[in-house]
């Protein structure tokens, strides 16, 4: 496969900088109309003066800017807001999926696909995983080295399921932290978020049920209801708002729905944040019709804005929901630690995890929770949001600047993937070849869907530090998307 794309080398530091950071924040109120095109920017020796910064930093916020086409420099002037050559690109509508429940058929094609984003040479746009030199991994390696050189040997036993007890304490204080209080009890410890999910479709369903998902819907859940043998039902999702309502409480009263698995922080592949109203009717509906919730809440921690969204958990009063999340995307990739609090199910849940694997890696737990108890976990999530919000903005600017009239985009406040609807009579996986062939992965739209629709969309992985190889990848990509 031909490509020039090399793997990058770590930054020396997975810290914002200040430079950075003064370029967000400045970015966010360009694209908040809070400054307008051809507003004067404070100068440098001003910007120094007022925030307290050497001129090299001011310099290189605004030279950052410069280089994203959002300020410009008049010459014996200073730095202005630069005027949008055409607005910001519109977002996807509701999507229409069928009404109809759907058997599943999409593992091999599913495979096929993101067999690619394994290659270290090619440009990782359709990634499902953030760059790992975002996360840190030689500290938490320290914390592990630490954990298994003194690691208590009746650990071996006293940490089978449900788990570390120290760990699901740390965790039972994240959700106390973000408005939920729950017992450490009904937390059980997985290898990831996708065991967690796993184990509980097959706590609550068996071969042939009927479970709602959102259409578009993350893929890897989609292949472990067809594993299970189970039929899915794609109800309307907003790609700002999340799942139609009222499409689902119709789909309640037409089918015998065992089970819901949904996303209402951040859905991938939508980006979509759910409202506060909207969760709140969403949980007083399945209690309704008893229910259960799979809440797959991978990127809750990955949030823009300064407060934590509401999880659906917190909600619940009748234990229906079962929280799935994990370590994978907010700190340690690659450790496979996640977790479910499962309500009314968390015995279910727990036997079918000892029946199925056993135990979750006890060292890696332990390690995880002497992490987060230093309280480190916070400090580290701040800089990570950070990070990621530059980088969508990043992105978005690239589809704007590159990709044919008629396009349109979701804007994300967390998580790392956007949505692109690209013209109608565009072919998504003519389009995937065709990058492919140049060295560069995207995230075709119909693996997202039961009855592969979307054949004119792809999902983008803002994960990765902006660099010239993803703006070439972008000029690419958009040059491919146009091409009759």
């Amino acid at each position: 496969m031909a490509s020039d794309y090399t793997a990058p080398c770590p930054p020396p530091a997975h810290a914002m900088t200040r430079y950075e950071s003064l370029a967000l924040e400045t970015e966010q109120r360009i694209r908040d109309g809070l400054l307008r095109a051809g507003e004067r920017l404070p100068s440098v020796r001003k910007a120094c003066h007022s925030l307290r910064l050497s001129p090299s930093t001011v310099l290189k916020a605004y030279y950052l800017l410069e280089s994203r086409g959002l300020i410009e420099v008049r010459p014996q002037s200073g730095y202005y807001v630069k005027a949008r050559l055409s607005r910001p690109l519109p977002e996807p509508e509701m999507t229409r999926p069928p009404a109809t429940s759907t058997a599943l058929e999409v593992s091999d094609f599913i495979f096929e696909i993101l067999e690619s984003v394994k290659d270290p040479a090619v440009v990782p746009l359709g990634s499902s995983f953030p760059s790992p030199f975002l996360y840190p991994l030689a500290r938490l390696g320290r914390f592990l080295a630490a954990a298994a050189r003194h690691m208590d040997p009746l650990a071996t036993v006293t940490d089978l399921p449900p788990g570390n007890e120290e760990l699901r304490r740390q965790i039972a204080l994240r959700y106390l932290a973000h408005g939920g209080a729950l017992s450490p009890d009904e937390i059980i410890v997985t290898s990831g978020a996708m065991e967690a999910l796993n184990l509980c479709l097959q706590a609550l369903t068996r071969p042939g049920d009927l479970v709602v998902v959102e259409s578009p819907s993350f893929y890897a859940g989609l292949q472990a209801i067809e594993r299970l043998g189970l039929r899915v039902v794609e109800i309307p999702t907003h790609p700002r708002d999340g799942i139609s309502l009222p499409a689902l409480a119709e789909a309640l009263q037409r089918h015998p729905v065992k089970a819901c698995l949904l996303m209402a922080n951040f859905q991938n592949p939508l980006g979509s944040l759910m409202p506060e109203a909207n969760r709140r009717e969403l949980v007083a509906l399945l209690a309704h019709h008893q229910v259960p919730l799979v809440e797959d809440d991978t990127y809750a921690e990955l949030y823009f804005g300064k407060e934590a969204p509401l999880t659906l958990k917190s909600l619940d009063r009748q234990g229906l929901v079962l929280h799935v999340s994990s370590f994978s995307k907010s700190l340690a990739p690659g450790y496979r630690i996640g977790w479910v609090a499962a309500g009314r199910y968390a015995r279910a849940v727990q036997r079918l995890k000892l029946a199925t694997s056993l135990a979750t890696t006890v060292p890696v737990q332990i390690a995880l929770a002497d992490f987060m108890r230093q309280g480190a976990f916070d400090t580290h999530l701040r800089r990570l949001r950070g990070m990621l919000e530059l980088q969508e903005a990043d992105m978005a600017a690239a589809v704007e600047r590159h990709f044919p009239p008629g396009t349109r985009m979701t804007r994300p406040r967390g998580g790392y993937f956007t949505w692109v609807e690209l013209p109608s009579g565009t072919d998504a996986l003519a389009l995937h070849r065709a990058a492919l062939a140049r060295g560069i992965s995207i995230a075709p739209g119909p693996i997202f869907s039961a009855k592969r629709e979307y054949g004119h969309c792809i999902r983008l992985n803002f994960g990765h530090p902006w660099s010239d190889t993803l703006e070439q990848a972008m000029a690419t990509l958009g040059r491919l998307a146009a091409t009759p």
